[in-house]
């Protein structure tokens, strides 16, 4: 079987903030917690997608992407995937659906921090149009490593 046909993508509702914060814990060294995912899910100005397992783990969250829309444009604040279900196109399917949902909100630009060393974010993010524009020094408080600032202005 073909393992992304076993993950859906739906939007994320405030039930979710426990599960979506236990995905953050195991990707970050400075996690959310549940209770900022309760308050951004729950915000007029923020889109939150999850991706469920609905084969291996039944309901289980295995990944999400949230970003604030504001003024025509998306700021993405996290994306992740469990370990246990990265090299699966989660992140690739995440960051595809989001998109196709903020340009029917009438979105037409999309900006995030990403670590250089993320090899893997960069490529998924260059995928989808995303190009550096600059650099903010010592953003990630976790070991003071620089943060690429990555802009597409043309979704």
């Amino acid at each position: 079987m073909d393992k992304t046909n076993e993950i859906t993508i739906r939007e994320m509702i405030p039930e979710d903030a426990g599960a979506v914060a236990a995905v953050e814990e195991l990707c970050f060294a400075i996690p959310w917690s549940r209770q900022s995912f309760w308050q951004e899910v729950s915000n007029e100005n923020t889109l939150y997608l999850v991706a469920v397992d609905e084969v291996s783990a039944p309901g289980s969250i295995v990944g999400y992407i949230g970003a604030w829309l504001i003024a025509g444009e998306a700021q993405i604040t996290n994306i992740a995937v469990s370990p246990t279900y990265r090299r699966r196109k989660i992140g690739y399917r995440l960051f595809g659906d989001f998109v196709a949902r903020i340009k029917e909100r009438g979105i037409t630009a999309v900006t995030l921090e990403v670590r250089p060393s993320n090899l893997a974010a960069l490529n998924l993010y260059a995928k989808f149009g995303l190009k550096s524009v600059g650099r903010r020094k010592g953003y990630y408080a976790d070991n003071g490593e620089d943060a690429l600032i990555m802009w597409n202005t043309r979704l």
